[in-house]
């Protein structure tokens, strides 16, 4: 008899973090996975071979029914069906139950960028928390992912320029730290929390501040500033189109924010309202 699905998860997640997997995908498919597990011990299917097609299904459409996004319950599904192959590749099971099983469509929506008056809104109501305006800086001014703020560490801050160490899939690269980004960096750094952590960012105890506690926290501040619409995501999208409109070139913008092809930065001409990208090799101070 095989083992049951709750005893395989913990060696699938350690096959995921062995692989170099970022914490926050690792993080997402534990959650993601233990749910699935959940479900499918409620219908007495404890071990992998009693899965069947219409298990996965039945799962897809429950999320569905409770008002999932359907982009939520399509990551869900990859998930699954990642967690489905690697059991097939450990030989704990002959068939993929969720091999076949569709992905709900998901309605393509172009992303969302802040106005200047809206980022400048969140600026004002963000300013007396100077932990949270130097991560909103920060991205505005180098559109760095919030998971490589979380990361980013003190040794990797240089006078004009921060490395972002390569993670998952993710080569090292470096970003330009503009006037406005160094500025607001130094005020942190004076307030910082005396802490033995490697991170710029930590809590008040001095330990690395999650992503989830950034987005949080980021997410009271758009509520206050009267944008409850945007996330932390907006803000990096706001560095492309700024930086576009402002006549920034493809490549400049591309290498900036870590785009493993040029045709990804492509697609924010649309949003910018450009037919042509400009030819600036100089990054723009927001």
């Amino acid at each position: 008899m095989s083992e049951p699905l709750k005893l395989l998860l913990p060696n699938f997640i350690k096959n995921l973090e062995d692989l170099g997997r970022s914490p926050s995908t690792v993080l997402a498919y534990r959650a993601d996975l233990e749910q699935l597990i959940a479900n499918l011990l409620a219908k007495s299917r404890v071990l992998p071979e009693q899965v069947r097609p219409d298990d996965i299904r039945e799962f897809r459409d429950s999320l569905l029914t409770k008002k999932y996004t359907p982009k939520s319950v399509s990551r869900k599904l990859n998930a699954i069906k990642t967690f489905f192959r690697w059991l097939i590749a450990e030989k704990k099971v002959a068939q993929n139950p969720a091999k076949d099983v569709g992905h709900p469509k998901i309605a393509l929506q172009l992303p969302k960028f802040l106005s200047q008056i809206e980022y400048r809104a969140l600026r004002d109501v963000v300013r007396t928390d100077t932990r949270i305006a130097t991560i909103v800086e920060l991205i505005l001014q180098t559109g760095m992912r919030i998971s490589e703020v979380a990361s980013l560490k003190l040794e990797n801050i240089k006078d004009n320029k921060l490395i972002i160490e390569a993670y998952a899939t993710q080569p090292q690269r470096t970003v330009a730290s503009n006037l406005p980004a160094k500025h607001s960096v130094d005020l942190y750094l004076k307030e910082r929390p005396k802490s033995d952590s490697p991170y710029v960012f930590v809590s008040k105890n001095g330990k690395p501040l999650a992503v989830r506690n950034i987005r949080a926290a980021i997410d009271r501040y758009m509520e206050r500033a009267g944008i409850p619409d945007y996330t932390v995501n907006d803000l990096r999208t706001t560095f492309v189109v700024e930086n576009l409109k402002r006549g920034v070139d493809l490549v400049t913008v591309s290498q900036a924010v870590g785009h493993k092809r040029l045709s990804t930065t492509e697609r924010y001409l649309e949003l910018a309202e450009l037919k042509e990208p400009g030819k600036k090799q100089v990054l723009e101070e927001l």
